[in-house]
């Protein structure tokens, strides 16, 4: 290739991540938002389910959390690669964004059983646990500039 028909590459940094951040403050504000509400009509909006059920379903809400987090984990590596190779002239920063969503959305349903859980009964050290899980899980699977400077340059060394 000719140096004069090179084109310069953009310049990555933070800011392309701007959106993929704000998907983050997003669903960090609806977790805040779920512990008011419950703060606020907690007792409007409680159905007080008997303790054995209750006791049940939240034991299987831990266990699918416990799931939920390697899962992500996983789906997030699946993505990450894909993102870097699958063909189609999506910008990196689309591709990344959708990465992103996916493995937060994942993460958000935990603050979501907490919620859950309150709403049928349980006390505030529930729906604390469920939201401080999902606040650590949105901070394990916050945006990366590495992993988006490598989707880019995947993309910019298939187009070379």
């Amino acid at each position: 290739m000719k140096p004069g028909l090179m084109t310069p590459q953009p310049r990555l940094s933070h800011a392309d991540l701007v959106p993929h951040w704000l998907v983050c403050a997003a669903l960090l504000a609806l977790l805040i938002a779920y512990n008011i509400v419950c703060h606020v009509w907690g007792g409007e909006i409680r159905i007080n389910l008997d303790e054995p059920q209750r006791i049940l379903i939240r034991t299987i809400l831990y266990g699918v959390t416990i799931v939920l987090f390697p899962l992500a984990n996983l789906l997030r590596h699946i993505l990450l690669r894909l993102n870097q190779t699958m063909p189609g002239d999506k910008p990196a920063s689309q591709r990344y964004m959708l990465t992103v969503v996916v493995t937060l959305a994942l993460i958000e349903t935990v603050g979501v059983f907490g919620l859950l859980m309150f709403i049928l009964g349980d006390d505030f050290n529930t729906l604390y646990i469920f939201s401080v899980l999902a606040a650590l899980g949105i901070f394990l699977h916050k945006p990366n500039l590495d992993e988006y400077l490598a989707i880019s340059q995947a993309l910019n060394g298939e187009n070379s």
